[in-house]
């Protein structure tokens, strides 16, 4: 792999052990602060299990900064003192395990549930070991790599073996010096091809392609094969999705990957972010170019390349393969906001009574006071700031900004009891007083260090001055540097440490010393660095700083549902019965955290801290339902544990719900470490009022949001530059933003569920209406313009324990309201029904509202929502449009006459359910038509 470095212009002149330049003193000064270019006495850097330093496991021929928290990391960092090879590699397809003759290879095709059922997993098996004929290594180091590649070394015995991996490659390529090709199987091969430079075999269903020079036969002995490749040489090995695909692979066999890079383009005008995954290829005999690379999920279903029928199994479902040395994706960029509106209707001065008993703690920054613990309470005291600045309570705002300002500039300030230091050997900023192995294993620091450049882009909002380069946001910049370095030139740390630019993600461990590869648990706090890096950037004028974080944010929230929370339904294998992962493996995904944790902190750990940059977690208000759903059904109960946590959440799909919960608790509940009481209700306060997220909007500005509640839609961007800014929806609206502030508008651009396909239709003059506002309200018999006379109940039948989702049975409840007149706003459809199904486990109601807009007999619109899961709980549940459009056929224009259908019916179950009419909070509905 030696034209890695031309090849992916990831690594710099310098060498593995540099120092910044003119890092001469021990204190080295940024700006108006600075670090130290020495740890403190006594403080540990990156270290073995037994506390012994380590240095990174290179050749002497590596350039640039070692990387750690890569899938390959237990290459290059040794964890274990007895193990001087490496734990399992999991690139996916394949995976590896390195040892002192080579390197084992499988495909980890099937998964197994694990430790009661907890955990899922693929895990490794040795089909066969690549080597060289007579080696023996004391150690495998690391010789070069990419963003997602990377290459081994093995050397001993007068042999010298190099084999690229990577994720997505279903090839190894290995380089051979001192001895032949050497292929040996765990187990008596199947061999169904054998012809010159080329075999074909199976080992336990799973099968393989060896590719030796064409001049290089393959030779069998027992369950070996060896080839002269000379004095140097090359092979490949591939794992095959069949026995029949040996000819589609066979010209790429010769063709070496060199390197890997993503290439990443943020449109923001045009709200989406493209990101290219290109190879670089080297033939090592005729002239082929390209290689074959399986994509993940996040992958192929968001691609704009071709991708193949073949497809591979994996941890994260289905692979399929595309040819080529490149394949590009598109998502859409969705917007970053630094907070949300405070909407009015919210008590004020109980929000800033609430934030006045936070200034008055006497402790903001509890022990023990490390990168962690203080960064958490940074956040927290930063989420403040712009609520009190919305309330017009600038006292409270200006003390809140002084104590960010101060912890922030005690820890990057040199020399103190709180500071950074440069460890020059891994070329990596540690924070001290350290936690969670931050500085020992090199852990963490996305989750960390995203709390500082939260806070910092906080003050950077109201004080442009202190986050100058020259002042304070120079030590900004080199946290992020430390976590998502881009300069491929840098003189002081590696690219891109914490995210995984493949597998859409980071991981946790610096050095993946793990059987099962390399965890990431806090994905939201990855999540938050990638805002914080995005919002610092736009705030002092950085673009390139912005688009990383745009880069980040997006390319991560498209895999986070995916394989933390099985959106999709593909990702995690049958029988695991778990809605949600608490961490992601190479090898699958584990229920368990790190902690022995109740439920609600397997499925918070994932959601905090709850940011206006969380709102990913509502793109699909139904899931995130489903999500909450969930957790209430495996408790019981309402959480109890971080219950602001799962408040927020809960706001995500049912605002109404989250503040009920707060108001209920909010005097007696006890926030989780990061949260507080003001931050909790400004959230869940302003979602119940504008509704869930509307992602079928976008804006041309990186920091926007839409939302939508019955109909109505609430527009929202936040302008980090110093003028004037005019930002344009995707449905037309515009809105005028004042410097560094936050706007919003509401009622403006239409609304409804994103999915729905008809065209409302202009409003006509129908003559004289008779439907008032649009409410009308369910009785037992009918649709009523008023509403039941007493508080009553409509049954629905139950299913029968048969799936009727969208399929309407013969029994169901039918009320309709004729000879209407109006004209059509141009809204949707909103409606409240409380139901109930007393304590049937496994209940779900649905509704269908049907339009005839002319009283013909011919339906005009048929609006059928997705149904609602009803708890085991005795008490009324309210079912709205929030749910979401299963399906919508038709168009709305005027009613002339007309009638409207509400159809009620059970979609699950085996039990009936109720629905509550009468005066008072009785169901009911409005559509979209006035007088």
């Amino acid at each position: 792999m030696g034209v890695l470095a031309a090849a992916t212009a990831l690594v710099c002149a310098a060498g593995v052990a540099s120092a910044p330049p003119a890092a001469v003193a021990a204190e080295v000064p940024v700006g108006s602060g600075g670090y130290s270019d020495t740890l403190p006495a006594g403080a540990p850097g990156p270290s073995d299990l037994n506390g012994a330093p380590v240095d990174p496991k290179v050749t002497e021929d590596f350039e640039g900064h070692a990387p750690t928290n890569e899938w390959w990391s237990s290459l290059i960092f040794q964890r274990y003192p007895d193990n001087p090879h490496g734990e399992n590699l999991f690139a996916h397809p394949a995976s590896f395990h390195p040892h002192e003759g080579g390197l084992e290879m499988g495909y980890p095709r099937d998964s197994q549930l694990v430790a009661d059922g907890l955990k899922y997993e693929h895990p490794h098996t040795a089909d066969l070991s690549l080597g060289v004929q007579g080696l023996s290594s004391p150690d495998t180091r690391v010789a070069d790599h990419g963003d997602w590649t990377v290459t081994a070394h093995w050397e001993g015995s007068g042999r010298t073996l190099r084999v690229t991996i990577g994720q997505g490659l279903p090839f190894a390529y290995a380089d051979t010096a001192g001895g032949d090709a050497q292929v040996t199987f765990s187990g008596t091969p199947e061999v169904w091809h054998q012809e010159g430079s080329v075999v074909g075999a199976s080992v336990g269903g799973r099968h393989y392609a060896l590719f030796a020079p064409s001049d290089a036969p393959w030779t069998r002995s027992g369950d070996t094969f060896t080839a002269p490749t000379g004095a140097e040489g090359h092979y490949s090995v591939a794992v095959l999705p069949s026995p029949e695909d040996l000819d589609t692979f066979a010209p790429y066999a010769h063709s070496f990957v060199t390197g890997s890079r993503v290439e990443y383009d943020y449109d923001e005008a045009a709200a989406t972010l493209t990101s290219t995954y290109r190879v670089e290829t080297e033939p090592r005999e005729g002239s082929g170019e390209g290689t074959l690379m399986a994509l993940y999920p996040h992958h192929w279903q968001e691609a704009s390349t071709p991708v193949t029928d073949l497809s591979y199994s994996s941890p994260r479902g289905e692979m399929r393969v595309a040819q080529g040395a490149s394949f590009t994706t598109e998502l859409a960029a969705q917007g970053i906001l630094p907070s949300l509106p405070t909407v009015e209707s919210a008590d004020h001065d109980r929000m800033r009574q609430l934030i006045d008993e936070v200034l008055a703690e006497q402790e903001h920054f509890p022990e023990p006071g490390d990168t962690y613990w203080d960064g958490k309470a940074l956040g927290r005291l930063a989420q403040l700031v712009p609520i009190a600045d919305s309330i017009g309570h600038t006292e409270g705002r200006d003390a809140l900004l002084d104590l960010v300002r101060g912890r922030l500039e005690d820890w990057f300030t040199a020399g103190g009891t709180r500071q950074f230091a440069y460890e020059a050997d891994w070329g990596t900023m540690l924070g001290y007083p350290d936690s969670f192995g931050s500085a020992t294993e090199v852990n963490d620091h996305d989750f960390h260090y995203g709390y500082f450049v939260s806070a910092a882009a906080v003050v950077a909002r109201y004080d442009s001055a202190w986050a100058a380069e020259d002042a304070w946001g120079g030590m900004v910049r080199l946290l992020i540097r430390d976590v998502a370095e881009t300069d491929p030139n840098s003189d002081m740390f590696p690219r891109l440490r914490s995210f995984s630019p493949y597998a859409g993600h980071g991981w946790a461990s610096g050095h993946a010393g793990f059987a099962a590869g390399n965890n990431q648990e806090s994905s939201s706090e990855g999540m938050h660095f990638a805002a914080a890096t995005a919002l610092f950037g736009a705030l002092t004028g950085d673009e390139e700083l912005r688009d990383l974080g745009v880069y980040l944010h997006t390319t991560q929230a498209s895999a986070i549902t995916r394989y933390w929370q099985d959106h999709g339904g593909d990702t995690f294998p049958e029988g695991f019965e778990h809605d949600v992962v608490g961490m992601v493996w190479g090898d699958g995904g584990d229920y368990r955290i790190w902690w022995d944790g109740g439920d609600e902190e397997h499925y918070g750990i994932n959601y905090l801290p709850i940011t206006a940059s969380s709102l990913y977690l509502g793109h699909d208000p139904e899931h995130a339902g489903a999500m909450y759903e969930s957790l209430v059904d495996r408790l019981g109960r309402e959480p109890q544990i971080w219950r602001d946590i799962h408040w927020e959440h809960r706001a995500l799909s049912d605002g109404d719900d989250a503040l009920r919960m707060f108001e209920e608790q909010w005097s007696t509940y006890e926030p989780e470490a990061g949260e507080s009481k003001p931050h909790t209700y400004q959230w869940v306060s302003t979602l119940a009022e504008v509704g869930t997220v509307d992602t079928s909007v976008t804006a041309d500005t990186a920091h926007y949001a839409v939302f939508t509640d019955g109909g109505e839609r609430t527009h929202v961007a936040f302008n980090p530059s110093g003028s004037p800014l005019t930002v344009t929806f995707s449905d037309g609206v515009e809105l005028e933003v004042e410097p560094r502030s936050l706007a919003s508008t509401t009622g403006e651009g239409g609304g409804g569920d994103p999915g729905d396909p008809g065209d409302p239709g202009d409003p006509g003059d129908p003559g004289e209406g008779n439907v008032g506002d649009g409410g009308l309200h369910l009785t037992p018999s009918a649709l009523s313009s008023a509403p039941h006379g007493s508080a009553g109940e409509i049954t629905v039948a139950s299913a029968g324990g048969r799936n009727q989702d969208g399929l309407p049975p013969g029994d169901r409840v039918v009320l309709r309201a004729d000879d209407l007149t109006g004209a059509h706003t141009g809204g949707a459809t909103a409606f409240s029904l409380p139901v109930d199904s007393g304590n049937a486990v496994g209940n779900a109601v649905q509704v269908r509202v049907v339009y005839d807009l002319d009283g013909d007999g011919t339906d005009d619109r048929t609006e059928t929502y997705r149904y609602f899961a009803t708890n085991d709980l005795n008490g009324w549940e309210e079912y709205t449009q929030g749910r979401g459009a299963a399906s919508a056929d038709g168009s709305l224009g005027d009613l002339e006459g007309g009638s409207v259908r509400v159809e009620l019916w059970s979609a699950l179950g085996n039990a009936s359910s109720r629905v509550l009419v009468g005066p008072d909070g009785g169901a009911s509905v409005t559509i979209p038509f006035t007088d």
